[in-house]
């Protein structure tokens, strides 16, 4: 499917590097997006090897439609599915965690302000409930806690009462522009070339999505899938979900002692941290998106429990 908003994959060849694609192997896509990645992926694939993509966006799934190739299978699902896989049947796994260009430029989807459109921003439009809907009924508190939290926005509480006044004067917020502009009256100062939006909408986003708990749920299931010396491979574009991937690496990559039995044989290290990767200047010059991207790898030492 041709896509009227193009994409570009972050650190492309980085990743497939990363992974140390074995030929004959299983390989995980977590967030196939506009296959940039599965795609040089299978170009490295024998006629034995497999990937397996996943996606919960129909029109990413829709796009992954038109690779007909034996060796590639799309799951519609959000990549905590990654738990529905045999153990130890992968090769290695990619997350790329960044929201692809054509979500974002496309104002039907509700993601972005630079646009208006329907105030939706779920990645999964069959299911769950938008934005819009959810701001109806949201308390003050409750708004403020998810652009505090996932947008690391100080100036929260200030928006979280604007959008309730202006719900009380004029009704339900309906619209990115519309939500932009409330934001905009609430914030006072904003970062030079930063529009004051911009956490806000990260913030609904990821609380949307549930993006963070579904990090966490796909980085454990990772450990049940990867095969040993596998590579884990994780692409992220802000800080919280660096942050949950830097942790989950450094506390999976050293043994753990229990305390209550001090000459026990500690419990085996499951990861080792291979370090970090960050765009060049060549590729953030040519993608502007790409400039807060983080690739952390790791590499799987044990079998999966």
């Amino acid at each position: 499917m041709q896509d009227l908003w193009t994409h570009r994959t972050v650190l492309l060849n980085e990743a497939i590097e990363a992974l140390q694609i074995n030929p004959d192997g299983h390989y995980i896509d977590a967030t196939f997006g506009r296959g940039g990645h599965s795609r040089l992926i299978l170009s490295r694939l024998s006629g034995v090897g497999h990937l397996t993509a996943f996606d919960k966006d129909t029109e990413a799934v829709a796009d992954a439609a038109t690779i007909a190739d034996a060796r590639f299978s799309i799951r519609h699902q959000g990549f905590t599915h990654l738990s529905d896989m045999p153990m130890s049947c992968a090769s290695g796994l990619l997350m790329d965690l960044g929201i692809s260009s054509p979500q974002i430029d496309n104002p039907a989807r509700g993601f972005s302000f630079r646009a208006d459109g329907p105030l939706d921003m779920r990645m999964d439009t069959t299911r769950g409930q938008s934005l819009a809907q959810w701001l109806e009924d949201a308390t003050v508190e409750s708004m403020a806690e998810v652009i505090r939290d996932y947008g690391e926005e100080r100036f929260a509480g200030h928006i979280a009462k604007a959008i309730d006044h202006h719900r009380s004067v004029k009704g339900p917020v309906r619209g990115t522009a519309e939500l932009a502009e409330i934001v905009a009256g609430a914030v006072k100062t904003r970062e030079p070339g930063k529009d004051p939006a911009t956490r806000t909408f990260q913030a609904f986003r990821i609380f949307i999505n549930a993006e963070l708990e579904e990090l966490q749920q796909a980085l454990a299931a990772s450990l049940r899938v990867l095969q040993p010396a596998a590579r884990l491979v994780v692409i992220s574009f802000h800080s919280l979900e660096d942050r949950i991937v830097k942790q989950f690496i450094a506390e999976q990559s050293r043994e753990v002692y229990d305390r209550r039995a001090p000459f026990a044989a500690p419990k085996p290290m499951r990861l080792k941290a291979l370090g970090r990767i960050k765009p060049g200047e060549a590729e953030i010059s040519a993608n502007p998106r790409a400039r807060s991207a983080v690739m952390r790898i790791a590499e799987r030492t044990e079998v999966a429990a």
